[in-house]
């Protein structure tokens, strides 16, 4: 295993055998438990809770689109004093009434569920006054920002009930969709899951000088897609899970359950967020129209590509543009996914599973669009990363719920990372079921996927992938800002359930010939 930076402090080691289909466990018959048996890795080598059976959810055609799709208020914040950029967020708790009827207990960011869209310029200094009105310490983690680590919203910077956090940093990034979501650790799952999540949108020049739809909620359309099960007093119930995590049977769309939007552009965008915790989604349109991807996690690509599929695993994002013509409707759905796994296991962790997502109904008259025909037929120059610049070379091994053999310590350094370094990571899944890797603080580029060169679809910048079983990704990235010794970034599989179990590494960005230090708050001195 190449590591150009050691392991510092102590290390929870996990030594097993590679982890194959059968030691998982994965297809034992219509059990009522999993039997992972990978070795004691938090929730692994024991017993798991309400395991699918192989059962396929199927919505299609059975979705009756009877309420309007709900978008996120826009929250453009307020100037303060000395031009910064403010926004308020309270985490608080509530009821939503998903069903007719029927309220579900929820969390939300200034409402009772999900949060509102934040929104700010390259270039400007922003404030996020977060305050923590739940009955337990939550963080918000700015997934897809490059910002200190300090500010970042990970494990290490809890909110405790009734206290107020106000990370500061400068916008230093191009036009992206990012999203906002708790990152307490080993309690991810369950924050996200009750409904706390948000997007934060980057503006610049570059991106606004485009003709390219972006009248938000008109034809600048968010959609944070989430499954969900509902128990029969309509309460959440996370109790059904594959080896992914907990796999719902009926999904929601900005919190909205069976939503339609009425089109009223010849072009819209899309901006498509999976902020499921477990499942991979692959969606596409009734009609197999192709659209335009414009966009995927950390901004424009350099020229739209043509797609008629989207494949999307949780944390993950993409923008599309697509076009109608008056009076028309049409469906997004979303198609089993190519998990790279056997049948009857992808079955078992939504593999198997369609969904109808959103109706589009198109007005008898529609506003002309902005560009023609589809989308500009150039939208960036994104600036490649050489190989022949890599001056740190990084494998890292994704097995069972931990990586490189270790599962997370909250005093552990795992990786130091000098600043001004252009790294290569190769990420290896190494078992036969998927996983997926998102890196905090960099958006990285993805060089190959199994060997080959990666699709036209992961050629632009991205801060997490998908790993498909028994297969590893190269990815390179920069490390220009930010050198703490103190205070680390975080590495990990971005199913939440993996995540909470332990499935995540820590590392910190230095000044060339420095050494990491002490982590805040634990009281682990590195030196």
């Amino acid at each position: 295993m190449v590591r150009t930076s050691p392991r510092i402090g102590p290390r929870t080691r996990v030594r097993r055998p590679r982890a194959t289909l059968a030691a998982a466990g994965v297809l034992l018959a219509g059990g009522a438990v999993l039997a992972i048996g990978l070795g004691g890795c938090g929730a692994l080598g024991g017993i798991v809770p309400g395991l699918l059976d192989g059962g396929r959810v199927d919505t299609v055609g059975a979705v009756e689109f009877d309420r309007a799709l709900a978008v996120p208020p826009l929250d453009e914040g307020r100037l303060d004093a000395s031009g910064t950029r403010v926004f308020d967020l309270t985490a608080q708790t509530g009821t939503t009434e998903f069903q007719s009827g029927a309220q579900t207990p929820t969390w939300g960011f200034n409402s009772s569920y999900l949060g509102p869209t934040l929104v700010a310029d390259r270039g400007e200094k922003v404030r996020v006054d977060v305050r923590n009105e739940l009955p337990e310490a939550t963080t918000v983690h700015w997934h897809g920002m490059h910002l200190p680590a300090a500010m970042d919203g990970g494990p290490h910077q809890p909110i405790a009930p009734d206290t107020t956090w106000s990370p500061t940093w400068t916008i230093d990034q191009p036009a992206a969709t990012l999203w906002y979501h708790p990152h307490p650790h080993g309690r991810t799952e369950a924050h996200v899951a009750r409904g706390l999540a948000g997007l934060f949108l980057v503006r610049d020049p570059e991106e606004a000088a485009l003709a390219l739809p972006r009248n938000y909620g008109v034809d600048d359309i968010p959609l944070i897609v989430q499954d969900k099960r509902f128990t029969s007093d309509g309460a959440f119930d996370d109790g059904t899970r594959g080896f992914v995590g907990a796999l719902g049977d009926t999904l929601l769309v900005n919190g909205t359950l069976g939503p339609y939007l009425d089109v009223t552009s010849e072009a819209v965008r899309l901006r498509l967020l999976n902020a499921s915790t477990a499942r991979t989604y692959d969606f596409e349109f009734a009609d197999d129209r192709t659209v335009q991807l414009i966009a995927s996690d950390g901004g424009l690509l350099d020229a739209p590509v043509p797609a008629t599929r989207i494949r999307l695993s949780p944390g993950e994002r993409a923008e599309i543009v697509v076009r109608f013509v008056p009076g028309e409707t049409t469906t997004l759905r979303s198609t089993p996914p190519d998990l790279g796994t056997e049948p009857e296991v992808a079955s078992r962790n939504g593999g198997a599973d369609r969904f109808d997502v959103l109706q589009l109904r198109a007005a008898a008259s529609l506003t002309p669009a902005a560009s023609a025909p589809d989308a500009p037929a150039r939208l960036t120059t994104i600036e490649r990363l050489r190989e022949s610049d890599v001056t740190a070379r990084r494998t890292i091994t994704l097995d069972g719920f931990a990586i490189d053999d270790d599962v997370m310590q909250m005093d552990r350094i795992d990786q130091v990372v000098e600043l001004g370094a252009t790294e290569l990571w190769t990420v290896r899944n190494e078992m036969q079921l998927p996983h997926n890797f998102h890196v905090h603080d960099v958006q990285f580029q993805v060089l190959s996927v199994g060997g080959a060169p990666p699709p036209p679809e992961l050629g632009g910048w991205k801060d997490t992938v998908y790993l498909p079983p028994d297969t590893e990704v190269r990815l390179i990235m920069r490390f220009d800002d930010y050198a703490d010794p103190d205070a680390p970034y975080m590495y990990h599989c971005h199913l939440l359930w993996h995540e909470d179990q332990g499935m995540m590494g820590q590392f910190v960005v230095v000044e060339p010939g420095q050494g990491a230090g002490t982590i805040e708050g634990t009281g682990h001195d590195h030196h």
